[in-house]
């Protein structure tokens, strides 16, 4: 599978649209999907992403895959997913800076305080 194109402008976006109630779908354990579109495709025809959020002040970007590439995960994929989601979300802000430091995380739309 090809790396996914969607840049952080599109995920800061993302992430302010499901701050205003517009989820695609709510897959559980923690995990929201929201399509996103891509360069001369729209939304439905673009990349998804799967978040992982409280709802709240955390948004953590775990995955994305373009429509074009695969219809969705798998089953499998989706929980282990939902238990990197739970580790994340359960974290105290200053542990999450802890393994931001040490891991391959990365805090986007700092202006905005809304991605981890």
């Amino acid at each position: 599978m090809r790396r996914s194109r969607v840049s952080e402008r599109q995920l800061c976006d993302a992430v302010a649209e499901m701050q205003r109630g517009l989820v695609d779908a709510d897959l559980g354990g923690g995990i929201v999907k929201k399509r996103v579109a891509m360069k001369d495709r729209g939304k439905s025809a673009g990349a998804r992403t799967l978040i992982a959020t409280n709802r709240g002040d955390r948004w953590l970007f775990l995955y994305a895959f373009e429509k074009a590439e695969r219809a969705n995960i798998t089953l499998k994929e989706l929980n282990a997913l939902q238990q990197v989601a739970q580790l994340f979300l359960d974290l105290r802000p200053e542990d999450l800076n802890q393994y931001a430091m040490h891991w391959a995380l990365q805090e986007i739309c700092h202006e905005q305080k809304i991605v981890h």
